[in-house]
């Protein structure tokens, strides 16, 4: 009986361990050196301070006057260098284009990555740099995943003209319960509440603020939701629950047969019809 009562407390405290052990590595900041964009680009580094002693880094490319301007936001525990397919075509369109790395990815500072909560701010400062650098050009966003929350997170107090929010998490919740049933099954859902109850004593936050669909009803931009039909991550009934919760003007763009997977590079061809067809809509003065 002492054997048995002693083996269960060492599976116990494995089982803490690793718990432990996933909260820490996926919050855990993923920074690191970039050095020069490509030169083809002809960008510009710029460092945008947000909170005291905290700033982010990016690059921005200038483009043709009247054509509008495009903030990417790339997915957790990537930076901008995710977004260089999207720069290249929506530069090749004629947009303006500003991509950095979101707080605790790449060369920004940051402790913590705290799934879009203060990555907002790094998406504030964008978008401030944007209207300054560009007073008369009509700007959109794209994000992806992690960057897509960021933006529902940060509220902007100028709407952007178009939105487009890529593979977004409706709350963390179900994003943490879908990943550990990916990874070890069906009981992943009954451990979720432990890695759940590390977001506040890591990142000082509930589960409660991290709710991307109660947030993006504030959201009075035109929008379109796309995310793949195969997605594990951010299932199908979750995308439709978050467009049924958008304002109008929207657009659903479900990828079929993608996964989590970046929806750029999946298709190419259709990715850049659909999206080039939605900015022109938006942001693109007549004339």
């Amino acid at each position: 009986m002492r054997r048995f009562s002693f083996a269960i407390t060492i599976a116990l405290l494995a089982f803490g361990l690793v718990i432990g052990v996933t909260g820490e590595v996926l919050s855990r900041p993923a920074r690191c050196t970039i050095g020069e964009a490509p030169k083809e680009l002809k960008a510009r580094s710029v460092t945008l301070h947000t909170l005291p002693n905290e700033s982010v880094s990016g690059w921005f490319i200038g483009g043709r006057p009247a054509h509008g301007a495009v903030l990417l936001l790339h997915a957790v525990r990537t930076d901008r260098r995710q977004m260089l397919d999207r720069v290249k075509f929506l530069n090749r369109e004629g947009y303006s284009v500003l991509l950095i790395d979101l707080p605790a990815h790449g060369e920004s500072t940051g402790n913590r990555i705290t799934f879009g909560l203060r990555e907002a701010e790094g998406v504030k400062a964008a978008l401030r740099y944007m209207t300054q650098q560009l007073p008369d050009e009509k700007i959109a966003v794209i994000g992806v995943s992690l960057g897509a929350a960021s933006f529902v997170f940060a509220n902007a107090q100028q709407a952007p003209s178009a939105v487009v929010l890529e593979s977004m998490y409706p709350t963390i919740t179900e994003a943490i319960v879908n990943r550990l049933r990916l990874h070890i099954g069906q009981i992943g859902g009954y451990l979720a509440p432990l890695l759940l109850w590390q977001l506040q004593f890591r990142m000082g936050a509930s589960p409660e603020q991290l709710q991307p669909i109660t947030a993006i009803p504030s959201l009075h931009s035109p929008v379109l939701i796309a995310s793949g039909s195969e997605d594990r991550h951010t299932t199908l009934s979750e995308t439709l629950r978050l467009f049924q919760s958008a304002n109008e003007p929207k657009e659903l763009w479900i990828v079929e047969g993608a996964a989590h997977v970046d929806l750029y590079n999946f298709n190419p061809i259709a990715y850049e019809s659909r999206i080039s067809t939605f900015l022109a809509k938006y942001i693109r003065k007549a004339g």
